[in-house]
């Protein structure tokens, strides 16, 4: 224990260092000058990127924190740079994502009067945050701090709201490292029960036609070699959710494709024909499930999950199995029987074949000469030896995007899955190069998603982070004038975008760029791209009403998938 008092602006840093945060994202103003006073003489230890808004910073956090497994850290003003940040925030906790945002908030002596700027955060957050918490006094830092970081990443990680008073900011308080591994009432992993080991073993082995959902938590759990043990012992085919995509390389062989409205044949079709299903650290979205009614009816249901209000909230099961998948899945692995499973294997094929024909082929080569998005996913993929980070925004892009874009490594897709935050891709790619600067970071986005937040490339351009932008323009909010298309008469009510010159644009932002229109341009300008060392805007104008299919239409089950439009 230091025996030097210091402020609360000055203990908020260390005890960041303590905690290991060496990057984090923000933005500064009044109620917060005096954090970033002291953030001035830390920057050999932290470094601070500035964005140009706030929402921007919150998903800069998220990407870093999803593309490094770290925690995502920013800092904000109170009043409306508070405010700014409600959508990332919420989007981190509907995706689980780890996140520390500290925003500084009026003095205590004025709260509750309206001063200016002031907004009660910790009331908006409480509902969309693991905790949210005010900081009233300097000693409460090191505490306050400790207890954010343990509670955002450990069990089913989200994210944490610290509001620190301008008061406590300036009053000085001797300073205590802190560090925490237990909150009294707080279970982040709880009990496994050993006959749920047994039943789900009991239930694997006696299945004739299992089928694994794998999801995100895989990857939050670390347990992406748990997993290919787990279904290599016993030939269990698997799909894969949004979020889940690149816990199991595209190429392996038990991988049957995505789950969900706009996921692959097989595994959507074979979900309501399975006598097992065995989901791991996933929550039953309704773009997986489609309609509950008629979702897999008649299979026995096992739930992997670390999270005990999952459990029997969308889907009733038979067996859940608490605990970390990643000790969980090796204790069912040990008990498992090697298998093989042919026939029930052997019938994705016949999906796959009527996909290959029907969708896939029909979209990586197209008889028009305008480029589809799917070729333009599969060319920039293939081009980055299927190694790079796909970002992507919300939307057509999104779908096309997770489809055609091929997984090689973990923590591969960053993407807004559950809130679907139009604006996420950007700034999230800009976090994800300084969470793995030793990887390329592909951002795919709409015209729509690009000018949601498009003065992050102002962000890019200061800290010439390393993003490959790669805009699939159709001149529609796509996804949107495909529902127009297929469900409303083909009303196109405010889905054609005019839009300006992204190149001139780029320009501005001192960002070299590219546009595409023809096979041999977008070949020659995904090399040019790649071989640019720093960001790239490639601008791809595409079909204009190109659809993304198969697709099950909203309410439907998941086994009757559409085609075609």
């Amino acid at each position: 224990m230091s025996k030097d008092l210091i402020t609360g602006a000055e203990a908020l840093m260390r005890s960041l260092e303590h905690q290991g945060v060496k990057t984090m994202f923000g933005y500064p103003g009044g109620s917060i000058m005096p954090v970033f006073d002291a953030l001035y003489d830390h920057l050999n230890h932290i470094h601070h990127i500035l964005v140009r808004h706030e929402q921007g910073a919150v998903h800069a956090a998220q990407g870093f924190a999803r593309a490094s497994g770290e925690v995502g850290v920013c800092l904000v003003t109170s009043g409306p740079g508070a405010t700014n940040t409600i959508t990332g925030i919420a989007d981190a906790m509907i995706d689980s994502t780890p996140l520390v945002v500290i925003a500084g908030q009026v003095g205590i002596g004025f709260l509750g009067t309206d001063a200016f700027q002031e907004v009660d955060l910790v009331g908006i957050t409480q509902p969309i945050t693991k905790w949210s918490y005010q900081i009233r006094s300097a000693e409460d830092v090191p505490w306050a701090v400790a207890r954010a970081f343990y509670i955002a990443k450990s069990g089913r990680p989200g994210p944490v709201v610290l509001d620190f008073a301008k008061n406590a900011q300036v009053e000085k308080a001797a300073y205590v490292p802190t560090k925490l591994d237990y909150i009294r009432s707080y279970v982040p992993v709880p009990d496994t029960d050993p006959q749920s080991i047994l039943e789900a073993a009991e239930l694997i082995n006696n299945a004739e036609r299992p089928l694994v959902l794998v999801g995100q938590g895989v990857e939050l759990g670390n347990a992406q070699q748990e997993l290919r043990e787990f279904i290599e012992k016993a030939n269990l085919p698997a799909g894969c959710t949004l979020l889940g995509l690149s816990a199991l390389p595209t190429a392996h062989p038990l991988n049957k494709g995505m789950l969900g409205m706009h996921g692959n044949l097989g595994p959507n079709v074979n979900t309501n024909k399975c006598d097992v299903l065995i989901a791991i650290g996933m929550r039953f979205d309704d773009r997986v499930t489609g309609n509950l009614a008629t979702y897999a009816p008649q299979a026995k249901v096992i739930h992997f999950d670390i999270d005990p209000s999952e459990i029997n909230k969308n889907v009733k099961v038979d067996v859940a199995v608490l605990g970390d998948c990643k000790q969980t899945i090796t204790e069912v692995s040990k008990l498992l029987k090697p298998n093989k499973h042919t026939k029930w294997i052997d019938t994705f094929k016949t999906y796959e074949d009527i996909e290959l024909e029907k969708v896939i082929n029909p979209e990586l080569n197209p008889l028009s000469e305008t480029l589809s998005m799917g070729e333009v996913v599969r060319a920039v993929s293939e081009a980055t030896n299927n190694e790079a980070i796909l970002v992507t925004d919300v939307g057509q892009n999104q779908m096309m995007a997770a489809r055609y874009f091929k997984y090689t490594k973990d923590r591969s897709i960053l993407t807004s899955g559950g809130l679907g935050t139009m604006g996420f891709s950007l700034p999230a790619a800009i976090g994800a190069t300084f969470g793995r600067p030793d990887r390329t970071v592909c951002s795919f986005m709409g015209d729509g998603g690009l000018q949601m937040n498009i003065q992050e490339l102002g962000t890019i351009m200061e800290q010439k982070a390393p993003v490959k932008i790669i805009v699939l323009n159709n001149n529609f909010l796509g996804n949107v004038r495909q529902w127009q298309a297929m469900f409303f008469n083909r009303k196109y009510s405010f889905t054609p975008m005019l839009n300006p010159d992204y190149m001139k644009i780029a320009s501005a932002y001192e960002i070299p760029s590219a546009r595409v229109m023809t096979r041999e341009e977008l070949k020659k300008g995904i090399a040019d791209m790649l071989a640019t060392d720093g960001p790239f805007l490639l601008e791809a104008c595409v079909i204009e009403e190109g659809n993304v299919m198969p697709m099950t239409p909203p309410g439907g089950s998941v086994n009757q998938m559409l085609l075609e439009c």
